[in-house]
């Protein structure tokens, strides 16, 4: 064999290690229940290398609201889904899935936002008022509807429309289809920010005790890739261990990656960052407020042990 030809054989043999190096990160399909700021530590674990540490390529899904992102997980979609704390119901209805990390706790990202030049001024006001939310059985008409509960009107104080994305319920407020919306912290500053509307409740003053955000992995990955799992969560973890130690390289992702101003970011990382749960482990009490909440909206009619639905195998170990 002549000299030129060992060396194109092993510059393309060089070539097709690269190419296989290059391939070798793990591919993993993650779904969001919606744009939101509580769930930026992923896009900081991605965007700052953090996921590639642990080989892995996240391959990330937004939807607009629970039922979507669940669909997906049962559906072999996506397998990991960033969600709610409440939908742990459809896991107790079926959902072939189980829930491995609670992420954030009190629902300080939740508030409700009322127009403001509308008629509705203080809570008193809301009784009877519609009052939209992403979907049924959602995070955000469980809110609501603790909210009517609190006030004494029972569970249906308020009228509840489904209206699906923020963007969908922020132009039925303004254009007076409803009263009032409730809706994750961003949505609320862009419109405290443009002077539209204004923060009537913020819900982690409703439920100081909750998981507020909790991240679901299907059946099928826990059973079969397991290992994938554990380097997610690492990567999760990890990034929001970056997110807690660099506030202002934080801010600017979640500016960019939410089309908010900084000022704006800057306000929410202050606001959440003292809410997200560091280890990810579930609290009983808190667990308890969500199974409370489920018989509240009518979901199921008595309180569920929701320790069979959860697993905290794939956490990392405690530093």
């Amino acid at each position: 064999m002549s000299t030129s030809r060992k060396i194109s054989l092993l510059v393309s043999a060089a070539a097709l290690v690269f190419v296989t190096g290059a391939q070798a990160a793990t591919p993993v399909r993650v779904g969001i229940s919606q744009p939101a700021y509580s769930f930026v530590p992923l896009d900081i674990a991605t965007q700052t290398g953090i996921c590639k540490k642990q080989d892995l390529d996240v391959q990330k899904t937004v939807f607009s609201g629970s039922s979507q992102l669940h669909q997906a997980l049962s559906a072999d979609s996506v397998d990991i889904g960033l969600g709610a704390g409440p939908e742990m119901g459809f896991l107790a209805k079926g959902a072939p899935e189980k829930a491995i990390a609670a992420m954030a706790d009190a629902p300080e990202d939740l508030a409700l936002v009322v127009l403001k030049d509308g008629p509705v001024k203080t809570v008193a006001d809301l009784k009877g008022r519609k009052i939209s939310m992403s979907t049924r059985g959602s995070l955000t008409e469980w809110a609501a509807r603790s909210l009517s509960l609190k006030q004494g009107w029972g569970p249906d104080g308020m009228t509840m429309v489904p209206l699906g994305s923020f963007s969908a319920q922020t132009a039925a407020l303004k254009t007076r289809q409803i009263d009032g919306m409730v809706v994750e912290a961003g949505t609320a500053g862009h419109m405290d920010e443009e002077g539209s509307g204004f923060t009537l409740v913020r819900f982690g003053d409703i439920v100081p005790h909750f998981h507020i955000h909790v991240i679901f992995a299907t059946n099928g990955i826990i059973a079969n890739h397991p290992d994938t799992v554990k380097k997610f969560m690492a990567c999760y973890f990890e990034g929001l261990d970056y997110m807690a130690a660099h506030r202002a390289e934080s801010v600017k992702i979640a500016s960019d990656t939410l089309n908010m101003s900084e000022a704006l970011s800057g306000k929410l990382y202050d606001l959440l960052m003292p809410h997200y749960n560091r280890t990810g482990k579930f609290d009983k009490q808190a667990l308890d407020v969500i199974s409370q909440s489920m018989v509240d909206m009518g979901t199921f009619p008595n309180k569920l042990d929701l320790s069979k639905f959860y697993t905290e195998e794939f956490l990392p170990k405690a530093k």
